[in-house]
């Protein structure tokens, strides 16, 4: 039987640990699942930043293009009605202005013309330093080769010419020749301020996302712009600046000065923009759920350690009982056959044997007493009923009846009980317990030692105390010796028989009198042994 129940319980365990496997392995499918969504949802967001920078660019793009168009195409129809003469000056140029009511004109500072095959370079307006005519004469061959579109008849630059102290904005198209070769460049400079108001009315008419994506989310709550030219440069930016991972950057255009637009998502927002919200890290909740089913399968792997003790403790109860049982009950049995056959051959030894067959019977008595009080307290069905009891008269009625057991050993038993100490007690508690104290000093004690039991009062108590002359208890050990079913390892060797419930009746008994039961630290007061103390309400 106790074969099959380590059995059973180590299948259990093994059990209880798959069952952990198996929901860390749950737990860990869960939190993969839970990165993969929001993996997902910070691509989207990341394409949605994406969509924002190159919706920006679009519309940069177009307003750029319109804002420079009307001044461009002033310049070349004044130049096509009179290719000879001198080349008009920005004041001179009249153009329609914007939808959006913004002019180009009082930003544009000369016009120019560039024979792309002689380098002949013609301006009117402010006059051009030389490091600025030297840099259109190189950069605009160059330019109108490599980025001009011919589809835009149009190119802008966006640069700082060496030596230089400020930065330029030129715009041309190039006209043909007879022979429909690209040979003149025709536009105009102005400063690069004028690209500022252009792109932030991109900021303030246009969403940066469609709002059907944006769930109502306000425009400028949704995120930040930075508009640069290639070499970073700010032309603009928005008066609030978000950071978070979902930026992106896109160019307005290499044909349009060579700008790049650069947006951010507020990620505060990022929750309206996904549908039904970013998802949020399981991990803690993961964790938490693992450590609760840890401590849950601790705690039954631990309760099943203890079941097996227990086990294996009554295993060692049951067998030593049987023992305790079985001395008595044979020498009982001996002696009174031998009475019975009429073998005894003198009155000493009819008289031996009769006080045999008592010291063993009182032996019987103690342990079924001791076991009757053990049932009752597993069916928590044990009381006392407590009265006012005179201490010395009693501890003196044990001692007269454990002196049988007590002559077995040649122990010696003595009391120092002050006459008048009276405690509120069970008599027949207060019996059983000195009684189990007595049994286990002349039991565990050497041959002839002496017991001593002593008592005092004090402070609402009375402490009643049994010195024992035994070989003591270790330290380590002065606790466990009370809990039920345990004994000492040097015990468990030896052939004195023992059921382990002895003193954990004591315990019970000192608990149901309010009251308690230890080991004296400091030992007894004279010679070697042990104290073991019961205090009791006065």
């Amino acid at each position: 039987m106790t074969r099959f129940r380590v059995r059973r319980g180590a299948v259990v365990a093994a059990l209880l640990v798959l069952a952990f496997a198996v929901a860390a392995a749950l737990g860990v499918q869960a939190y993969e699942t839970a990165r993969y969504h929001r993996a997902q949802a910070d691509r989207v967001l990341r394409d949605y930043a994406s969509l924002a920078a190159a919706r920006v660019a679009q519309r940069s793009a177009i307003l750029i293009y319109y804002a420079v168009d009307a001044p461009l195409k002033a310049l070349q129809h004044a130049y096509e009605k009179a290719p000879h003469k001198p080349l008009p000056r920005p004041g001179d140029l009249h153009f329609d202005v914007m939808e959006h009511e913004f002019s180009l004109a009082p930003y544009i500072r000369f016009t120019f013309r560039l024979d792309l095959k002689t380098g002949a370079l013609q301006t009117s307006g402010h006059e051009l330093p030389n490091a600025v005519r030297k840099w259109l004469i190189d950069t605009l061959p160059v330019h109108t080769r490599t980025v001009y579109d011919t589809s835009w008849h149009m190119g802008s630059v966006l640069g700082q010419p060496a030596g230089g102290w400020d930065r330029r904005y030129v715009v041309y198209t190039v006209l043909r020749n007879s022979e429909g070769t690209l040979r003149t460049a025709l536009g105009f400079e102005a400063k690069p301020a004028a690209l500022r108001p252009l792109v932030a009315q991109v900021t303030e008419k246009f969403p940066l996302l469609p709002r059907p994506l944006t769930g109502g989310v306000q425009y400028d709550s949704m995120g930040s712009i930075i508009i640069t030219d290639r070499y970073g440069v700010e032309i603009y930016r928005t008066a609030v600046q978000y950071t978070s991972p979902f930026t992106a950057r896109d160019t307005i255009g290499t044909d349009m000065g060579d700008l790049f637009a650069q947006t951010t998502l507020r990620a505060a927002v990022a929750d309206q923009l996904i549908i039904g919200g970013l998802p949020k890290s399981r991990l803690p909740l993961i964790l938490s759920l693992l450590g609760l089913t840890a401590i849950l399968i601790g705690t039954a792997l631990f309760q099943l350690r203890r079941e097996s003790q227990l086990t294996r403790l009554r295993t060692d109860f049951i067998s030593g009982v049987s023992h305790e049982l079985r001395t008595p009950l044979a020498q009982i049995r001996m002696f009174s056959e031998t009475l019975t056959l009429g073998r005894v051959r003198s009155d000493e030894e009819r008289r031996r044997s009769l006080a045999i067959i008592d010291q063993e019977a009182r032996r019987l008595t103690h342990l079924v007493e001791n076991l009757l009080h053990f049932s009752r307290s597993e069916r928590q069905t044990a009381h006392i009923t407590p009265e006012p009891t005179a201490l010395g008269p009693l501890v003196q009625e044990v001692i007269d009846g454990f002196a049988p057991l007590a002559a077995a050993r040649a122990a010696t038993i003595s009391a120092a009980i002050p006459e008048d100490l009276v405690v509120t007690a069970d008599p027949g508690a207060v019996r059983q317990m000195l009684l189990n104290l007595l049994d286990n000093a002349v039991k565990y004690g050497p041959a002839g030692q002496d017991v001593r039991i002593g008592a005092t009062r004090g402070n609402g108590v009375a402490k009643l105390w049994v010195d024992d002359g035994g070989p003591g208890i270790p330290r380590s050990d002065r606790e466990r010796v009370w809990e039920r079913f345990w004994r000492l390892e040097r015990d468990r060797e030896s052939a004195v028989a023992g059921s382990g419930i002895g003193l954990a009746v004591v315990r019970e008994l000192a608990t149901l009198h309010h009251g308690r039961a230890w080991i004296d630290e400091n030992g007894p007061a004279v010679g070697g042994g042990t104290r073991f103390v019961i205090e009791l309400p006065v």
